[in-house]
């Protein structure tokens, strides 16, 4: 017997729609992907700006930031890199219970652990916001010098360079940061929940 079989889920006497109805906004996450220096956590920040100037709820969860403490004994191989999504997304639908917008910027490259996130949360809680900014830009940008110490076989398993990047498919929005400026890229995202309903529940 596991001590799974010992466990069962409390119910609390103030639900998530409660909190959501107090917050005036219907609780999701926004989950950023693309590759490192695609502009993720970029455009993540100024989304939550505009939603704070909204006086909306919101959390931001970003990669290095989750990795200096919740999964901070966590590397970069496959099995690793399964383990940091997975428990994103349960922090994720905590907020998300909590009655909360969450941001949550990571590289999140295979296309199964971004399902696996979606198949955690309610329909229409998930929204998947690819940042599709090519190799080379993200390359030549290349913020934090990973991209030269991974051509230099410095940074095994990175991804675009030695690990592969699952682009989505059907991604709920789709940001071309070459394209469009930065102002732009956080626009396009609060207006999808605008247009959505998830700003004035």
């Amino acid at each position: 017997m596991s001590n799974s079989d010992n466990i069962v889920w409390h119910e609390h006497n103030i639900t998530k729609q409660d909190r959501a109805s107090l917050k005036q906004q219907k609780p999701c996450v926004l989950w950023f992907t693309g590759l490192s220096g695609s502009g993720k956590s970029t455009v993540a920040n100024a989304v939550e700006s505009k939603l704070w100037e909204l006086s909306k709820h919101t959390y931001l969860l970003d990669g290095d930031n989750i990795r200096m403490g919740l999964n901070k004994g966590l590397g970069f191989c496959e099995e690793d890199r399964v383990e940091n999504i997975r428990r994103i997304g349960e922090v994720s639908k905590l907020f998300i219970d909590a009655g909360v917008i969450v941001l949550s910027a990571f590289i999140s490259p295979f296309q199964k652990d971004r399902d696996s996130v979606r198949e955690l949360v309610e329909d229409g809680e998930f929204i998947e916001v690819f940042i599709d900014t090519p190799l080379e830009i993200c390359e030549s940008r290349d913020p934090k010098g990973l991209y030269k110490k991974a051509r230099a076989g410095e940074i095994p398993n990175f991804t675009g360079i030695s690990s592969p990047y699952e682009a989505p498919v059907n991604p709920e929005i789709h940001i071309k940061t070459d394209e469009m400026t930065l102002e732009e890229c956080a626009l396009k995202v609060v207006s999808y929940l605008e247009d959505k309903g998830y700003l004035d529940a």
